[in-house]
């Protein structure tokens, strides 16, 4: 059980954000839910720490309901009519990447992910928390509970790892 709200915050953030994402089908949007949720849960710091988990999903999941029915909401007063009767039919174009350029992207992180699982657990940590989660190198530290040069040691070794294991790729 972390012993800080930061510790918990921490440890639950990538599970929340695919929770999130899951829900909502947009990285942004999940992003700006998860980020509202934690700043949310600041609020409860004083609770017990065994009551974080349930309070922290239940303020998650209402940030995605609240995302999901603003979205309803603004595409709702567009209709079917436009302003002069005539049938204003919505024709979403498709802005995305196409299927080639998914699938790639599929891919890549497929192999991202098994080549970070190859890493030590250290090494592992710091890539993620600096660069998949953007962490600085402060609160990483502190998430680690090692100094800044161990982060800086780790990330440096985690990196020049996954460049080996995956120049091929590129």
């Amino acid at each position: 059980m972390p012993v800080t709200l930061d510790g918990f915050l921490a440890g639950v953030g990538a599970r929340a954000f695919r929770f999130a994402e899951a829900g909502l089908r947009h990285r942004e949007d999940a992003m700006d839910a998860v980020q509202e949720a934690m700043m949310k849960m600041l609020a409860y710091r004083d609770r017990p720490a065994d009551e974080w988990t349930p309070l922290f999903w239940s303020i998650l999941r209402s940030r995605i309901i609240d995302v999901q029915r603003r979205r309803t909401f603004r595409l709702g007063w567009l209709g079917s009519t436009g302003p002069g009767g005539e049938d204003a039919s919505l024709d979403w174009a498709d802005d995305g990447p196409g299927p080639a350029r998914t699938h790639d992207g599929r891919e890549a992180y497929g192999r991202l992910v098994a080549a970070l699982r190859e890493l030590p657990r250290r090494q592992r940590e710091a890539f993620t928390l600096r660069v998949l989660e953007e962490f600085d190198v402060a609160d990483t530290a502190r998430i680690m509970k090692c100094s800044e040069g161990s982060v800086k040691t780790h990330l440096s070794r985690a990196r020049a790892a996954l460049q080996r294991q995956l120049e091929d790729f590129a």
